[in-house]
């Protein structure tokens, strides 16, 4: 155990560098008493631009494929400053635009795939990877399907390609048209893939937007477990073999939810003061969040993306136009 923590230290501190450079770039260029650059969204490019021009050290691999790792401790030690009873007092919205958008995008984009002469399994992959939780829900996904090694690989691509996408699209248009740090939270929360970029996306925007945007994916990321079981139960009645798939149900469930809830409860309780949260958990928080979005864009390879060809992409593109568009109508239908 030990042996594969001092692993991760190279890639880790790799990523270290890369956040305070763009917090450095941040500050240097203000206009007026704006920030137009956020670290947030520049910790991305420069990750990539470091993935694709230069080889990425081998001693570093390990550590920036557990930037999540690192993401997931900065997102606890946020709970502190979520207001526990604002957002779970409206849980039954929130579950009506997590499961609206969740299930038209499914079979929308295997609808998309089908009309696309996909492979079968490619666009169960693109459906969950967009739907739930980009490329830990594809990563849970494919072994019960059978899925080949490129399909997975494929699909991962795809949905980290359209996710960097919106983390730097949607914040500035949201901004753009006025729209409110409760609604971008709700919309960040439920449209963007996976939790690192929604989580990026969501401070971005605003810190309030930020909380709420993690809570909602969070609770999106419970919902893992329950498709990964339909999804085994319809690939079983197809499979025309008698082999049979154990399904590890264990790594769907994301287990730092429960310390997630816990910090939203003790903030919300008074056992930690609002002066405490932000002279201290929050600026520890927000700068392992800003780490853990520099993996997001040192994960993200554009030769993989070249040799996926372009209908995947087209695929996952449009998948993630619908579930945005059914995001904001659910939002402005609640509202």
């Amino acid at each position: 155990m030990m042996k594969a923590w001092l692993s991760y230290l190279p890639g880790w501190a790799l990523m270290v560098v890369l956040s305070l450079l763009a917090m450095a770039i941040s500050s240097l260029v203000v206009i007026g008493n704006k920030q137009p650059l956020e670290a947030s969204a520049l910790v991305v490019v420069l990750g990539i631009i470091f993935r694709n021009a230069w080889k990425l050290p081998s001693n570093c691999v390990s550590g920036v494929k557990a930037a999540e790792k690192l993401l997931v401790l900065g997102i606890v030690l946020m709970g502190f400053g979520l207001n526990y009873h604002k957002v779970f007092g409206e849980s039954r919205d929130i579950l009506t635009l997590i499961l609206t958008t969740m299930l038209v995008g499914f079979f929308s984009i295997l609808l998309l795939s089908r009309w696309t002469r996909l492979p079968e399994k490619l666009g169960m992959l693109l459906a969950v990877g967009t739907c739930i939780c980009g490329g830990t829900a594809i990563a849970l996904v494919a072994p019960l399907i059978k899925a080949k090694e490129e399909e997975t690989s494929y699909s991962v691509a795809v949905i980290a390609l359209w996710g960097v996408v919106a983390v730097l699209l949607y914040p500035a248009i949201g901004k753009a048209i006025g729209a409110t740090d409760h609604d971008f939270g709700l919309f960040a929360g439920s449209a963007i893939h996976s939790t690192p970029q929604v989580v990026g996306a969501g401070l971005i925007f605003s810190p309030e937007a930020g909380k709420l945007a993690t809570a909602v994916k969070l609770v999106r990321n419970c919902l893992m477990a329950p498709m990964a079981l339909l999804i085994a139960l319809w690939y079983t009645r197809k499979m025309t073999s008698g082999e049979s798939s154990s399904i590890p149900f264990y790594k769907a469930f994301p287990w730092f939810l429960f310390a997630y809830f816990l910090t939203s409860w003790l903030g919300t309780q008074g056992y930690v003061t609002k002066g405490q949260f932000e002279t201290y958990l929050e600026p520890a928080g927000k700068f392992l969040i800003l780490v853990g979005m520099a993996g997001v864009g040192l994960n993200t390879d554009l030769g993989s993306l070249r040799r996926v060809g372009y209908m995947p992409l087209v695929v996952g593109m449009i998948g993630a136009a619908i579930v945005a568009a059914v995001a904001i109508t659910i939002i402005y239908w609640l509202r």
